[in-house]
């Protein structure tokens, strides 16, 4: 039997998430929930977990007692292996400088020191603010296969959309020979015109290649992978793309979508990657007890309501309202003659008696007025609110809900 490797990872879990906002205003976005019970960083450690890669390392930055209380009270205390940890990793102030990660390669140079102590066979880099699942092992399988210096995960999307991502440009043999930032003609995938491989932000590395890239940046200036250490490693390296959509976890539904991946990045991304969980024949599953989503909580909500092909977080309690196609995540109260529809209501949001919803996305702690009226006149939304280009309707966190029932009144129905 051949050893397995020992694996030092980390995740990057510092970014503001600025196009999220205002849901990132008081929090980073991999705190953010999603689904009725989860953090968005609890998709990413769920998958070193079951990978068998329990020596983890968080780096948090940006409004980081959300996510080292998270880490503590779940993830700290997780049963696994000898040895296995879970533990938050704040940036130190150095050389006169203040406390801070500058980009994703500066915070994990800034961690040279633990892969020293640790002396790792491989260094797993990985982002904290995707939802899907992977079996890492078969991205390291592949990466030792190769023989590979460096292995950046790559998902295929469109060529047209392609300028939403770091394009990655691989051989017939999945060397990448080049790498594209957000470019409005991008390069395919080998073999397939229709597609082109867009970097995840998981990364492998062999401990003395990264040790040396970082170094090196460090004295360039240069803090970002995507931007700076990888762009030169493909030329200086071998450097390979694993094609995610290869990878299986046990336990996915036959009408579910294959290496699901979603970089919900956006207020629009985020919206639509809730409603991939919903319907009789959801795309994602986050039931699937082959490979569980982690340190969610349990389930204990209340409901004598009527609820169809939705989502009901912990703690929540519905009474006498009726529910369709919608996601309500922990501690929302939906008073009586309440009626929401392809929603998504926030931690600890409640919408009074009578109130009716349609498209919107209600931030955590607010409140909705009696009667109140949302979705359903796009002049007055628009003039109140947010609302995005696929006609999501943005209710900021903490709004104060007696104003909208006066701009809503019951007898605009």
């Amino acid at each position: 039997m051949v050893a397995q490797p020992k694996i030092l990872a980390f995740v990057m879990a510092g970014g503001e998430g600025n196009r999220l906002r205002p849901l990132t205003a008081e929090l980073p976005k991999p705190a953010l929930r999603f689904g009725g019970r989860h953090r968005i960083i609890d998709f990413v450690l769920s998958n070193l977990h079951h990978s068998q890669l329990q020596r983890v390392y968080v780096l948090v930055q940006y409004r980081p007692r959300v996510l080292l209380e998270h880490i503590a009270f779940n993830w700290a205390v997780l049963p696994r292996q000898p040895g296995g940890f879970v533990a938050p990793v704040l940036p130190c102030a150095r050389r006169g400088r203040a406390a801070t990660f500058r980009g994703t390669a500066d915070a994990v140079y800034q961690c040279l020191d633990l892969i020293e102590r640790h002396a790792p066979d491989l260094v797993a880099v990985f982002a904290a603010d995707h939802v899907y699942r992977m079996d890492v092992r078969q991205m390291v399988d592949f990466h030792r296969e190769r023989g590979a210096d460096a292995t950046v995960a790559a998902v295929p999307v469109p060529v047209a959309s392609a300028s939403d991502f770091g394009i990655l440009c691989a051989d017939g043999g999945q060397r990448i020979r080049d790498f594209q930032e957000k470019p409005r003609h991008a390069t395919p995938m080998p073999g397939n015109p229709r597609f082109a491989y867009a970097s995840m932000g998981n990364y492998l590395f062999h401990p003395a290649v990264l040790g040396e890239a970082l170094r090196a940046a460090a004295e360039r200036g240069e803090t970002d992978f995507g931007q700076h250490v990888l762009p030169r490693l493909i030329h200086e390296r071998k450097v390979y793309a694993y094609d995610f959509a290869r990878n299986r976890v046990p336990g996915t539904a036959p009408h579910g979508e294959p290496a699901y991946w979603r970089d919900v990045g956006s207020i629009e991304s985020y919206v639509a990657a809730h409603l991939d969980l919903l319907g009789p024949a959801p795309r994602f599953r986050l039931d699937n007890p082959q490979w569980p989503i982690l340190c969610g909580g349990a389930e204990h909500s209340f409901s004598d309501s009527q609820t169809h092909d939705s989502i009901l977080g912990p703690d929540s309690v519905v009474t006498g309202a009726t529910v369709r196609n919608s996601v309500l995540q922990r501690g929302v109260v939906l008073e009586p003659g309440v009626r929401i529809e392809d929603c998504i209501v926030m931690d600890e949001a409640t919408i009074r008696r009578g109130a009716r919803l349609r498209s919107a996305l209600v931030g955590s702690r607010s409140v909705i007025g009696p009667g109140a009226r949302i979705g359903y006149h796009r002049d007055f939304d628009g003039k109140r609110f947010t609302v995005t280009s696929a006609g999501t309707i943005v209710i900021p966190p903490s709004l104060a809900g007696d104003g909208v029932a006066q701009r809503y009144p019951a007898r605009a129905a």
